[in-house]
């Protein structure tokens, strides 16, 4: 297990240049595999790059990597490599530079990678979790409405992720400015770990983050919620994490790439139907890869505001494009017609008798 550390995502001269590692990559790719799953003689086999995050909303990935389910379902095809992130914009720097093939993120950062790539990077290929996301704020900070946000401190978990651009996106909602645009809400781009200290010593008064950190907050630091992301949403359905593939690799291993989603499809399964084991085993991951497991009361209350589903959502998408441009963080509006690769999705749901998504 490798962790990468978090760069600057918005150095467009190195990302010109990673784009072009992904392109090299893409044209040395190992061999794909020969149907039945074995590796041609004397081919080394692939090997399958997977970036997730040590996360609730990613319970898929640490199920399925802690069991082994993508393994076995790569057979001897090719051999899973798994990196750990904090937010989404590392994972696209890591896919830029060639050193991803398939990862969960949260939505802005997915929209990021393919508007800067001109649509070339990365395709999405299923949805993970929706909701799970949440504005926590301090009892003392007095915050019971959202004029009385205007002169706080509030943090999010990295420049431009998707908590990012969802609080920014409900303050110029509510004719609030952050001080980087003039107003006076002072919001602190924080790893989630630091966000959880910060708020215990009462160094910011609220933080819009991902579960389990929504629930660490209230659990560990006494916060309260102010809004869960999920009012904000038709049905209160919004894609929290899904997959996405690059490009290159997802032409070039195709077998590889349905693999993997047919675990991915059958772990989301087995997590509806069985929530209890589910808790325990992606709780115990994120022990292993953290160092400490979640309380109860942590995982119950995150698990509350979240559901796990294959569905992309995609409706939800448009919203958050059209927040990331009103942000700043696109200069022009996307078009986004392209960014979905559903079809090796439908194609395992429907031998499944389940009905395709779009």
């Amino acid at each position: 297990m490798r962790f990468v550390s978090t760069l600057d995502p918005f150095n467009r001269g190195w990302i010109v240049a990673a784009l072009a590692a992904v392109t090299l990559a893409g044209c040395s790719a190992a061999p794909a595999p020969t149907a039945g799953g074995s590796q041609p003689a004397n081919k080394p086999a692939v090997t399958v790059r997977l970036g997730y995050f040590p996360n609730i909303t990613h319970s898929q990935a640490l199920v399925g990597v802690a069991r082994g389910d993508f393994q076995k379902a790569l057979g001897t095809a090719a051999t899973l490599d798994t990196k750990v992130f904090n937010a989404g914009p590392s994972v696209i720097e890591a896919l830029f530079a060639g050193q991803l093939d398939l990862a969960y993120i949260g939505p802005n950062p997915a929209i990021n990678g393919y508007v800067k790539s001109d649509g070339a990077a990365l395709r999405i290929i299923a949805g993970a979790t929706s909701g799970g996301a949440a504005l926590i704020v301090r009892s003392a900070a007095n915050i019971s409405k959202p004029e009385d946000l205007a002169g706080k401190r509030l943090a999010s978990p990295q420049l431009g992720n998707t908590q990012d651009v969802a609080l920014r996106a409900y303050l110029a909602e509510h004719g609030l400015k952050p001080k980087d645009k003039g107003g006076d809400v002072e919001v602190i781009p924080t790893d989630n770990p630091q966000i959880l200290d910060l708020f215990k010593q009462d160094q910011i008064d609220g933080a819009w983050v991902p579960e389990p950190w929504a629930s660490r907050l209230i659990v560990d630091g006494g916060g309260k919620l102010f809004l869960d992301e999920r009012d904000l949403w038709p049905d209160g359905e919004f894609v929290t994490a899904h997959i996405i593939a690059s490009t290159a690799f997802l032409k070039d291993h195709p077998d590889l790439v349905k693999a993997f989603l047919q675990a991915h499809v059958e772990i989301t399964l087995w997590e509806q139907q069985n929530p209890d084991q589910a808790r325990q085993q992606a709780n115990d991951q994120i022990k292993k890869l953290t160092g400490k497991s979640l309380p109860q009361a942590v995982i119950d209350g995150a698990l509350s505001r979240m559901q796990i589903t294959y569905d992309p959502i995609s409706a939800s998408l448009v919203k958050s494009a059209e927040s990331a441009y009103t942000a700043g963080f696109l200069k022009t509006k996307p078009d986004l017609s392209g960014i979905y690769d559903l079809t090796l999705l439908n194609e395992i749901l429907t031998a499944k008798g389940l009905p395709s998504v779009h």
